[in-house]
């Protein structure tokens, strides 16, 4: 169908959040930059917290902006966050508090807990998603073990997304890719796993339903549509998981690949017609998300870039401010195979001094101990290409192929560097882009749930069609296969999956 629509996505990570403009001819994609604004943990006495509505008001304040800009001519919007996090209602569906967010110590031990009541093989065998101490599972149970006033009080959860979304239209539902994150969701039976949650003592009356991506889940509502100067526009439900959004939006052109949402967090995987839930996939601890068009994304959640921007956080608060393109460019004049950490260990979970973390575990190792700041950002890149090789090699178990390629999208698609070093470390092809993978996915799903686009290949289609995508060939290095023997020796000897 040939169109000419404006879609307005809204798309906030850990870090920050943008509203975007996707302006769509018929033949092609362009996107406007409509609002920037911070996003970051707030600390109250001793838990890290998300400043919810600040959230809000910037949401209002970016449909008031593209109203300005569009007006009529907008056609929809849709909101996606980061996962796991969430949000409690009482009887009259005001929010009980702001909403912890997920690096937040209380739930230290709480995997330990759930699994003296219900064991761990049983957990995966009715969630399929990877163990991780911050998934919504812990985060509750950790509030029943505290007999939460709040979770006593509470009628109503509600992911981040879905939250947004609640104040947007009145309708109180949890799409499928965001609801899978919160390891309560069974996708066998494509049900709250109520049974386990009540093993668990977490009140399963609180779960709503589940609507798939693409849901239009109404109008914007008067009252804000009114305050804001906006047209009462379609409220689209897109993948709200920002990981799900930014898959729609891969450029591939068959199924042999593997996708890197790069950012925060990487998030590597495959595509699926349905979860993965073997001995395998638990032994490699991979996840097995829900995804666009009746898919699954069997994935990783790896620590990404979030081990360099805790250490330019840290040097910024010394007075020595660099941007990332800077600490990039530094890395990429020091030599290649220095030390390395594996980004998994749970010392890199938590806000706080990277830089002397990273040195620690290497000196804990006994590797050659980083120093200088070029220094310490190349082995966390290196670190990452080194961790994405035994995932990649992971996934080709899985798939019973080897996958030949692995496209990059996301904010760390621009990183060049960890670019050619994962293709390198990995012995893949990489292809980057686009950067802005997650608005576009969003976009997407819009454009698929107004009719405009038939299907999610026609989709990923007008993205080839639309945006420039960088190639980085593997450069044969046989120091690669040493640097990764050391790199799996240590992982195994930390009990690493």
């Amino acid at each position: 169908m040939t169109v000419a629509a404006n879609y307005l996505a809204f798309d906030l990570g850990a870090e920050s959040g943008r509203a975007v403009v996707g302006q769509f001819d018929g033949a092609r994609l362009h996107l406007e930059e409509m609002h920037r604004f911070g996003n970051g943990p707030v600390r109250v006495l001793d838990s890290l917290h998300w400043d919810i509505l600040l959230l809000w008001s910037e949401i209002k304040a970016g449909l008031e902006i593209a109203a300005d800009t569009y007006g009529e001519s907008l056609s929809s919007v849709g909101v996606d966050t980061w996962g796991v996090d969430f949000g409690l209602l009482g009887a009259d569906d005001s929010l009980l508090g702001n909403p912890y967010h997920y690096r937040d110590r209380r739930t230290d031990g709480m995997m330990d807990v759930a699994f003296a009541r219900v064991p761990r093989i049983e957990i995966f065998e009715r969630t399929g998603i990877q163990f991780m101490q911050l998934n919504t599972l812990f985060q509750l149970l950790a509030m029943s073990q505290q007999h939460s006033p709040s979770l006593a009080a509470a009628k109503t959860l509600l992911t981040m997304p879905d939250i947004f979304n609640f104040w947007l239209t009145g309708r109180k539902a949890s799409e499928f890719t965001i609801a899978t994150t919160t390891q309560c969701y069974d996708p066998r039976s494509k049900e709250w796993a109520l049974e386990m949650l009540q093993q668990l003592d977490i009140p399963g009356h609180i779960f709503v339903d589940i609507v798939p991506p693409g849901t239009v889940l109404g109008k914007l509502r008067q009252a804000v549509a009114e305050e804001t100067g906006c047209p009462s526009i379609p409220v689209v439900a897109p993948a709200t998981h920002d990981t799900g959004s930014a898959v729609a939006a891969v450029p591939a052109v068959d199924q042999d690949y593997i996708y890197l949402s790069s950012g925060t967090w990487s998030l590597m995987g495959i595509e699926t017609r349905a979860p993965v839930i073997t001995d395998r996939s638990l032994e490699f601890n991979l996840t097995n998300e829900g995804g666009v068009s009746q898919t699954f994304r069997v994935l990783k959640n790896i620590m990404g870039l979030w081990l360099v921007q805790e250490c330019r956080r840290e040097w910024s608060r010394s007075g020595e401010s660099h941007s990332y393109d800077e600490l990039t460019q530094m890395a990429s004049e020091v030599p290649v195979f220095g030390p390395y950490v594996v980004p998994g260990d749970p010392r890199f979970l938590s806000p706080g001094d990277m830089p002397s973390r990273i040195q620690s575990f290497c000196q804990e190792t006994g590797q050659q101990v980083p120093q200088t700041k070029a220094e310490i950002v190349r082995c966390a890149l290196e670190s990452l290409a080194l961790e994405y090789r035994w995932v990649a090699q992971c996934l080709d178990q899985l798939a019973d192929r080897r996958l030949s390629t692995i496209h990059i999208i996301g904010g760390g698609s621009r990183n060049h560097l960890l670019n050619q070093l994962t293709a390198d470390a990995t012995g893949r092809t990489v292809i980057a882009g686009p950067v802005e993978a997650t608005a576009i996915g969003n976009i997407v799903v819009q454009a698929i749930a107004l009719g405009h686009l038939a299907s999610l290949a026609e989709g990923r289609a007008l993205v080839r069609r639309s945006f420039a995508l960088n190639t980085f060939e593997p450069q044969a290095d046989p120091a690669w296969d040493e640097a990764y023997e050391k790199y799996q020796e240590t992982r195994a000897s930390l009990n690493m999956v």
